[in-house]
């Protein structure tokens, strides 16, 4: 089997986007970097193929993404379903949350995080 994760040639790009987090990203890797999720253990900017994911935990085959603004046009829209598609095709579940849930409403985004590790 291919090799899927991690791709080499996204390193810089994972390292570039780990130190350019959103607002809404640095807020949810507060609570996942504790493990407090059945000590199930994430990772960001994680990559799966071409994608890079924003969280990502191997042990339940869990990507978490966040969207903003830039995932509103059609276009993004398209990439993401794509994305997802990929991503499902291996075995791997997708949890999209909206910036503002993250920042206006962390407890039920971690309560449908917890449900989904389960």
């Amino acid at each position: 089997m291919k090799h899927i994760y991690n791709n080499k040639i996204l390193k810089d790009r994972r390292k570039e986007l780990r130190h350019n987090q959103t607002k809404a990203e640095r807020i949810l890797w507060r609570c996942l970097n504790r493990r407090q999720f059945g000590n199930k253990r994430f990772f960001r900017q994680y990559s799966i193929g071409g994608y890079i994911l924003d969280f990502y935990c191997p042990k339940v085959r869990l990507a978490i993404e966040l969207d903003g603004g830039s995932h509103i046009p059609s276009e993004q829209k398209l990439y993401d379903a794509e994305r997802t598609k990929y991503l499902n095709g291996n075995n791997i579940k997708v949890l999209r949350f909206w910036n503002n849930e993250i920042v206006n409403d962390i407890d039920n985004v971690i309560a449908k995080i917890i449900k989904a590790t389960k």
